[in-house]
């Protein structure tokens, strides 16, 4: 059986040494071997959980996370994902918020322009620039609702609409586009 020194697994993960160490101190990653001279040593084994370890990671999970979820599968990882999606959505709706204020607050038509945001205003500009009329709009949004309501919302709220009017807008759209 192949093992890897603490320093191959750090060189192939981009991590330090200090990590791996911490990780071992935690309990999320502990070699299963230890060298003559007491140094750590990682088998495939140890390197496939690592593996799971960075994809979590990258998933934004803590470290505290990541140590529940290691030995779980099925529903009660997909639920530990499901709340980490919530967590996210509500900070991009949260950032979205600090958007439109930090807009507000330059009061610049530059500033907008060189931003990713995009108001109300402008998606309205650039889809009659597109060639749709105030039926096509209606249109794009009853469709919207019905393939992917979620990402609707998302939408609407990223374009700076506020929530009366986005739930009007969604009401109207079910009610409307349901009918067919």
């Amino acid at each position: 059986m192949q093992m890897f020194t603490i320093g191959q697994v750090a060189k192939r993960y981009s991590l330090s040494r200090s990590t791996l160490i911490y990780y071992d101190k935690i309990g999320v990653l502990s070699p299963s071997g230890r060298s003559e001279s007491n140094y750590r040593l990682y088998s495939e084994s140890d390197l496939e959980k690592m593996d799971r370890i960075m994809l979590f990671r990258s998933a934004g999970l803590s470290l505290d996370a990541i140590s529940t979820l290691l030995g779980k599968e099925g529903s009660d990882l997909n639920s530990a994902f499901e709340r980490r999606l919530t967590s996210i959505n509500n900070e991009i709706q949260g950032l979205r918020s600090q958007q439109q204020v930090i807009l507000k607050l330059l009061e610049n038509q530059t500033s907008e322009k060189n931003s990713r945001i995009l108001t109300k205003e402008r998606w309205v500009a650039i889809l009659k620039a597109s060639g749709l009329d105030e039926e096509g709009m209606r249109n794009w949004h009853i469709e919207f609702e019905k393939t992917s309501p979620e990402a609707h919302q998302d939408f609407l709220e990223s374009i700076g609409i506020d929530d009366d009017e986005i739930g009007l807008i969604r009401d109207w759209s079910k009610t409307v586009g349901y009918k067919d």
